[in-house]
């Protein structure tokens, strides 16, 4: 051997053959195992009763304080959902809301108007959504990229106009749809059962996050992701692109339309901008926010945007915002200009998205570490 040449590892049946080199056994195991920790922790989260200041008004267990972690689980999981279409598909929808508004209104149109028990005002609410999907869906995919996008746009705006013309007072107008809760169950009913509505917000989480990673482990997903890259070449394998854009379309709006029964529960009504195209843009920012096409990014968009939209709505209002200078007080008061401001930075210092962060993190140490000494 001479000197140049690296010694290489031999299997002991197999001389001469190099062996891979072995990862660490436990960072393996903290890789595959950490979501699994991480949504036992929400879970047991309602049996905490640990106050953090600055965070919530409350120790973690208050009614108030699960009301603003189920609304960030709900916007955790619709940013998940929505990336199935643009982060997993290339698919950028402007209409998303549509689907999110027709499990709201939905279920709360059934069990108002009509009297239907939760869990079939549910079930229909989301297969009349998902029906809804499919047929505009297989009219909007007749075109792409930006004409898809105004097509989406367009169905989306027709659905906020419904809602807001109060079709034979069915939404209740620009005043919304109060939910009945003599159609509820008594555990879903109070402020009391808060922590019931919070452990269905983190179950429909958790559904999501199952569902997207068997999707992208999946044949299915893997053709998402070609589309995504180069519609043509899975054209050129002999798949019919259309028709996998459809799955994509109709199971990612199904997944919003569950979302919007869970919303329901949450807020106790239904209210015209859930149909607005703002949701739809907030989404798109949810999912650029935490990283689009990663697994858990999205998540983390949703459920980091939705707390900063809650909090600094207080905070713009506080007594320490009232006492600055009129030329901080002011931008300081509107949370859009701070939540803007923080998406500019997020994006312009991680492009990736927040999912991003652990790996310029590694490239950063890396950098900054000094070579062995040989």
């Amino acid at each position: 051997m001479t000197a140049t040449q690296t010694p290489v590892a031999q299997t002991p049946d197999r001389p001469g053959v190099p062996t891979a080199p072995a990862r660490p056994a436990t960072s393996a195991l903290v890789k595959r195992f950490w979501p699994v920790a991480a949504f036992a922790l929400l879970a047991v989260l309602p049996y905490s009763g640990i106050t953090i200041p600055g965070l919530f008004d409350g120790p973690i267990n208050s009614p108030g304080a699960l009301q603003v972690l189920a609304l960030c689980l709900v916007f955790g999981g619709l940013a998940a959902g929505y990336d199935l279409l643009f982060g997993r598909t290339g698919l950028l929808s402007f209409g998303h809301a549509l689907y999110f508004a027709l499990g709201v209104y939905g279920t709360d149109i059934l069990i108002t108007k009509y009297g239907y028990p939760l869990p079939l005002a549910a079930l229909l609410a989301v297969l009349f959504a998902t029906t809804v999907a499919t047929a505009l869906g297989a009219v909007a995919l007749r075109v792409h990229g930006i004409a898809f996008s105004m097509v989406t746009l367009a169905f989306g705006q027709v659905g906020a106009i419904l809602v807001a013309r109060d079709p034979g007072g069915l939404t209740g107008g620009e005043e919304g749809l109060a939910l009945a809760s003599s159609g509820l169950p008594d555990a879903l009913v109070g402020v009391v059962n808060t922590v019931n509505l919070y452990w269905i917000a983190l179950a429909y989480l958790t559904l999501v996050v199952v569902v997207l990673h068997r999707v992208a482990q999946s044949p299915t997903g893997r053709v998402f992701a070609g589309l995504r890259d180069d519609e043509r070449r899975i054209g050129v394998l002999g798949l019919d692109p259309y028709r996998f854009k459809l799955v994509s379309f109709t199971l990612s709006s199904a997944l919003a339309a569950l979302g919007g029964v869970v919303y329901l529960l949450l807020a106790a009504g239904a209210s015209p901008h859930v149909a607005s195209s703002d949701l739809t843009l907030t989404l798109l920012v949810m999912v650029v926010l935490g990283g689009p096409g990663t697994r858990f990014g999205p998540v983390i968009g949703g459920v980091l945007f939705t707390y900063l939209d809650h909090r600094l709505t207080d905070f713009g209002g506080s007594d320490a915002v009232d006492s600055l200078p009129g030329v901080l007080a002011g931008p300081l008061s509107q949370p859009l200009f701070v939540l803007g401001t923080i998406f500019i930075l997020a994006v312009y210092f991680f492009p990736g998205g927040l999912a991003s962060l652990g790996t310029r993190l590694t490239a950063l140490r890396r950098a900054v570490t000094p070579p062995p000494r040989p």
